[in-house]
C-alpha cells in the first residue's frame, strides 16, 4: 500500500535524489513549451544537491537541451528522453543513437499523419518522438495505433504511454535504467536512492529504487509501485523546503557539536 508522504522520512544514510520534471517539479501545461520551473524551486534543488555532494539528477522524457533551458542557470546531471540520453556529474554524455534513415523516415510518416489530426502535436527529439493529444483527446486511439505501426515497422523502437501523450523511443531505454546507471557512478554510488515521479514512465524508476531499498514517491493519483505518495506539485515544492531546512539544521547542529568538541579538547 502506498503511504502519504507528509514529512521527509528519517534518513539514516546519505541519499541520492532523482526528480522527474513535468507533473513533479512543474505543473503540466496545455503545451510543453508553456512549462516553467520557478526560480525558487531551482534554488532549492541546487541547495539539496550542494548538501549531498552533488548527488541530484533530473530524469525526464524531455531532451537534455530542454531540461537545461528549464533549469538555467544551474547545470544538473540529467537523463533525457526516458534515459536515451544522459549527462553525468562530470558533464560526459551517454546517448543511444538511431540510424539517421529511421529518424528521418519515421519523422516524415508521423508528421504527415498528425497533420490530419487537428489539435495533436508532434514533438521530435532526434532519437524519439512524442505524440501529444491533450488538446484533442478524441485522437488518442488513432495515435496509439499509429505508434504501434511505427514500432512494428522499426523493431529498434518501442512505444511508451504517458499523460495525454504517446511516445516512440529507442527500445530498451527507460528511466529505471538511467537511475541505475547514475547509481554506479560518483557521487551517487553508495547512497540511498530517492525518486519523485508522476507518470507511467516513472514506474521503471520506482522499481529500481524499491529494489535498492530506497524511497519512491508517486506524485498525484493513480496505481503505482511507489511506496510513498504526494498529492501534487505544490507538495513536492513543500517537501523540498522541508528537506533543505532539515538538512541545514542537521549540518548546523553537527557544526556546533564539532565546536564544543574542539573547545573541550583545547581545555
Amino acid at each position: 500500500m502506498t503511504a502519504s508522504l507528509i514529512l521527509p522520512p528519517e534518513q539514516s544514510a546519505s541519499c541520492a535524489y532523482f526528480f522527474d520534471l513535468d507533473g513533479t517539479l512543474a505543473e503540466i501545461k496545455p503545451y510543453p513549451d508553456q512549462v516553467v520551473v520557478p526560480q525558487t524551486i531551482l534554488q532549492l534543488l541546487h541547495q539539496l544537491a550542494t548538501h549531498n555532494a552533488g548527488a541530484l539528477a533530473l530524469i525526464s522524457g524531455r531532451s537534455m537541451v530542454e531540461l537545461d533551458a528549464l533549469t538555467t542557470p544551474f547545470r544538473f546531471p540529467l537523463a533525457g528522453v526516458h534515459g536515451a540520453e544522459r549527462r553525468d556529474i562530470n558533464g560526459q554524455t551517454h546517448i543511444v543513437r538511431l540510424a539517421a534513415a529511421i529518424e528521418r523516415e519515421a519523422g516524415e510518416l508521423l508528421s504527415t499523419a498528425l497533420a490530419t489530426m487537428p489539435g495533436t502535436t508532434l514533438e521530435a527529439k532526434g532519437m524519439a518522438f512524442a505524440l501529444h493529444y491533450r488538446q484533442a483527446p478524441e485522437h488518442e486511439a488513432a495515435l496509439i495505433n499509429l505508434a504501434e505501426r511505427i514500432t512494428h515497422r522499426w523493431p529498434q523502437l518501442a512505444l511508451q504511454h504517458g499523460k495525454c501523450v504517446v511516445e516512440i523511443k529507442p527500445k530498451g531505454t527507460n528511466k529505471g535504467d538511467a537511475i541505475a546507471a547514475f547509481m554506479q557512478e560518483a557521487p551517487f554510488a553508495g547512497r540511498v536512492p530517492v525518486f519523485f515521479g508522476d507518470d507511467l514512465t516513472d514506474e521503471t524508476g520506482f522499481g529500481v529504487v524499491n529494489r535498492a531499498g530506497g524511497i519512491s514517491v508517486k506524485v498525484g493519483n493513480g496505481t503505482t509501485q511507489a511506496t510513498w505518495r504526494l498529492d501534487g506539485v505544490s507538495d513536492v515544492w513543500h517537501w523540498l523546503e522541508q528537506i533543505n531546512s532539515s538538512q541545514q539544521e542537521s549540518k548546523a547542529t553537527n557544526n556546533r557539536r564539532g565546536g564544543y568538541e574542539s573547545f573541550s579538547r583545547s581545555i
